[in-house]
């Protein structure tokens, strides 16, 4: 059974599921702004990304402590997370490795995730310490995925929304096959010199997944035709996807990453992964990001 946890700075509300530490719902003056899950497309809301995220060549590679055997985007998701702080406006969740973790990723680790809200805005932190006595590799990221069309744009098609950056730039992104592994050395240019582009569901399809590299100013947002939609901030993070299910899903997930999938310039050894955070032992780290509806 769900265990459910609702936060509320009075106009934005989200509720929390302690599976998976995973947010269920982003509510601004009574309209819904995450993808509600739906089978046929995809089931899941928002994920969270840890110690990976994408996929691993073949699910596995090797590491300082031994192998790592890991499916697409990691073991945070699977697990439920226990609630160790909690006010009216926020939620920290805490996830410990186990014996069952370590079968999957040989590493200590204590994961806590934090839900605020405030202003209108929901900060998702991340906060990783390594609770072993070896150095501790590991990559992040979210993975909220949000109705097309959004509140107040009822009607709208997917096309009819953009992705709009804070300044223009040019964007180039990395080939990705149908395994997932991202080659770098083959660079797909979507646009040159501007601070929008058009998301249709072609796009994506043709891509798998759009994985921007550097995003300026670290934002975007997903603009409507009559204005509504959402803002992400990802300070810190290096990598942003967008990525939707089916030619014909209602939702599109922006997805805040540390780093990305393997590459095919890499080597199977974990700790090579582009994006790779090491913690030595009793070190945290932070990152979070935030989502703004409007």
């Amino acid at each position: 059974m769900a265990t459910l946890t609702s936060i509320s700075d009075g106009n934005l509300s989200a509720t929390i599921d302690a599976q998976g530490a995973q947010l269920m719902s982003l509510v601004r003056e009574g309209g819904e702004y995450l993808w509600q899950g739906d089978e046929r497309y995809w089931a899941r809301r928002a994920p969270v990304l840890f110690p990976i995220v994408g996929c691993l060549r073949g699910d596995h590679a090797t590491s300082a402590q031994g192998n790592v055997s890991l499916k697409r985007h990691g073991i945070a998701r699977l697990y439920e997370h226990a609630v160790v702080a909690q006010t009216p406006s926020s939620v920290t969740y805490e996830l410990r490795s186990s014996d069952e973790t370590r079968a999957a990723y040989p590493f200590d680790f204590c994961l806590n995730m934090t839900y605020a809200v405030a202003d209108g805005r929901l900060t998702q932190t991340f906060k990783v310490t390594n609770t072993g006595d070896v150095d501790l590799p590991f990559t992040l990221g979210g993975h909220p995925a949000f109705n097309v069309p959004v509140p107040g744009e009822e009607g709208a098609s997917f096309s009819d929304y953009e992705l709009v950056f804070p300044e223009a730039w040019t964007a180039e992104v990395p080939t990705i096959d149908q395994q997932g592994l991202h080659d770098f050395s083959h660079m797909n240019e979507l646009f040159r010199d501007a601070d929008r582009i058009q998301l249709t569901h072609e796009l994506i399809d043709r891509l798998l997944t759009v994985v921007f590299v550097d995003v300026p100013g670290r934002s975007v947002k997903l603009l409507g035709p009559q204005g509504h939609g959402v803002e992400v901030d990802f300070d810190g993070f290096g990598y942003l996807g967008v990525w939707t299910a089916t030619s014909d899903a209602p939702f599109v997930a922006i997805e805040p990453w540390v780093g990305c999938a393997t590459a095919y310039d890499e080597s199977d050894v974990f700790e090579g992964k582009r994006g790779t955070i090491t913690l030595a032992p009793g070190e945290s780290c932070e990152r979070s990001f935030s989502i703004r509806p409007f």
